[in-house]
């Protein structure tokens, strides 16, 4: 059965480019979404992010109905008139930050570094979750019906299932109950969906089930017979890349071809690389923006993680080069690595507009030159050019 809103325009292997037709205009897969958690890709107009090329940003479910509150943003007119965006936008479900708040980020919780006591989350319940408002501490509520209704108010183009983000250290038995109630959860969105949702807004389910085969086997086919027009991957992936590829994978086998598949929360070069050849089509995550704030720019250099420190680099400082040679952004084609480590050293607002405009700019090209291989049959010799530092 063809997807209603996906169509995939050619195939490299398992790979896929295509175009994703949502309520406010077209995505090219496959695709980065830069996040826009507080309704603002930090640092940018929503008018730059469009030009450097990116049809689709995330709005953050959760930390909007916090602050400024899911009914403030509809009063405005919603989500894309509140922020000046005028394409499609994905909002996530609140379920990441139900992990956050108990676990701290990924990498806390799996190196163990969130100590105890300091979770907000007061329970997690058949009905939902309760937690401590990280703005002023007040106690509040958030289920499977709040998630969508809030996501309804915020008016994205796709709108992600409640689900809990279930921690790597949690055992076989609580990821399998967390898994089993994401399902339920599941059923619970889709049908105030149907009966609530705005016209036009999609829902994507999102499959959890941990480190676990046999779990992300169940979740995913729970996943491809409900009534949503895509799935995302969630969760804890593994403790390591090659473990989280693998995790990836027994994801991606029972999913429908014909709807998108979304990876939450991945965002580097060499995870997209295998991701994208595996079949993922869509990808957000926080990390060049994230790198950017900290003066850290994103080049074509492998044996560094595609990292340049401007801060710390010892060849920046005095550098007349530009962070890369060819790249049109505006940090690269007007400024230096010596002025943006004078920048990145005082931590001038001008550094981190800047090198997010570069990072920008570099996940831009890595996904136009993804989607122009798959359209060409020539994925696995792109990949190889990448994983080499001779692309993007």
């Amino acid at each position: 059965m063809a997807s209603a809103i996906f169509e995939i325009d050619a195939r490299d292997g398992k790979a896929r480019a295509g175009v994703l037709r949502l309520a406010h205009g077209e995505v090219r897969t496959p695709a980065f979404v830069p996040l826009a958690s507080n309704a603002s890709v930090r640092g940018l107009a929503a008018a730059e992010v469009a030009v450097l090329g990116f049809e689709m940003v995330l709005g953050n479910t959760f930390h909007l109905f916090i602050e400024p509150g899911h009914a403030y943003v509809a009063e405005m007119g919603g989500l894309h008139d509140f922020m000046g965006w005028r394409r499609p936008i994905i909002t996530d479900s609140g379920g990441f930050q139900v992990f956050s708040m108990g676990h701290g980020s990924v990498a806390e919780e799996i190196k163990r570094r969130r100590g105890a006591g300091k979770s907000r989350i007061l329970s997690i319940e058949e009905e939902g979750v309760a937690f401590r408002s990280y703005a002023d501490g007040s106690e509040r509520f958030m289920g499977p019906e709040t998630s969508m209704q809030v996501q309804s108010s915020l008016g994205s183009d796709i709108a992600l299932a409640f689900d809990e983000c279930t921690p790597f250290h949690a055992d076989r038995d609580y990821t399998r109950r967390s898994m089993e109630r994401t399902n339920r959860w599941l059923d619970r969105c889709t049908a105030w969906h149907a009966e609530h949702g705005p016209h036009g807004q999609v829902v994507f389910a999102i499959v959890q089930g941990g480190v676990y085969e046999d779990l992300r086997a169940k979740s995913s086919a729970y996943a491809a017979q409900a009534p949503v027009d895509g799935v995302a991957i969630g969760g804890s992936l593994g403790q390591e890349k090659e473990q989280m590829r693998e995790v990836v994978e027994w994801s991606l086998r029972g999913l429908p071809h014909e709807r998108p598949r979304h990876l939450l929360g991945i965002g580097d070069v060499d995870d997209i690389l295998h991701a994208v050849a595996a079949g993922v089509d869509l990808f957000d995550c926080a990390t060049p923006t994230r790198l950017a704030r900290h003066g850290t720019a994103l080049v074509p250099d492998p044996e560094r993680r595609w990292r340049l420190d401007l801060k710390k680099a010892p060849r920046a400082r005095g550098s007349r080069e530009p962070i890369a040679e060819r790249c049109p952004c505006p940090a690269c084609r007007e400024h230096t690595r010596g002025y943006l480590h004078y920048l990145a050293r005082r931590s001038e607002l001008s550094a981190a507009r800047l090198i997010t405009l570069h990072n920008l700019t570099f996940m831009a090209a890595l996904m136009r030159g993804l989607r122009e291989a798959i359209a060409r049959g020539t994925l696995d010799a792109y990949r190889t050019r990448v994983m080499e530092g001779k692309a993007p």
